[in-house]
């Protein structure tokens, strides 16, 4: 009977000391070295807690709050208005193709010189090159797109801009209006 009480009491420790060892540590006592991504987690929430909001102009695009369109002074009958109103605040892509007679050295230099121009007259545009003579203008502040739509089409390089899906001819282009 006394070795069998021994023997019970050897495997109660035993059993004691397996159990405390395989106990999880809680993730703010873990090594930054031994946490996972729901630690990471956690950790970044609990870091943010006490953190002023942002001011909404810092804010991603996505989550700024939307400007107030008032219906009553939006003209319907210009669509390019309408676009300018409802597009403030937002980015927004345009696509410009040049005429298919240009070089790729003069293609290259035209771009430049209409995203020099158009900054002059304060309308922010970033160029981005996809084809030689096919680029993306992109702007911050979508409602600027319609006067840079109006200026580009007035180019007698240009062949034709999309805008929102829309596709305008160049005025000195061959193609007809789609």
């Amino acid at each position: 009977m006394n070795k069998n009480l021994v023997l019970v009491i050897c495997l109660c420790f035993v059993i004691n000391v397996y159990c405390e060892e395989k106990k999880f540590k809680s993730w703010k006592d873990k090594s930054i070295l031994d946490m996972n991504d729901a630690d990471m987690e956690r950790l970044f929430d609990q870091w943010e807690e006490d953190e002023e909001p942002l001011e909404p102009d810092e804010l991603p695009e996505h989550l700024r709050p939307q400007p107030q369109i008032d219906i009553s002074q939006i003209d319907a009958s210009d669509p390019d208005n309408l676009l300018r109103m409802t597009k403030v605040g937002k980015s927004i892509m345009m696509f410009v193709d040049l005429k298919k007679d240009l070089t790729d050295t003069e293609a290259d230099n035209i771009f430049r010189l209409w995203q020099g121009s158009l900054q002059n007259n304060h309308i922010i545009a970033e160029r981005y090159p996809i084809e030689p003579k096919r680029a993306v203008f992109m702007f911050r502040e979508g409602s600027q797109a319609v006067d840079a739509k109006n200026f580009l089409i007035d180019q007698p390089e240009l062949e034709h801009v999309t805008l929102e899906g829309q596709i305008y001819p160049g005025k000195h282009s061959a193609q007809v209006k789609f």
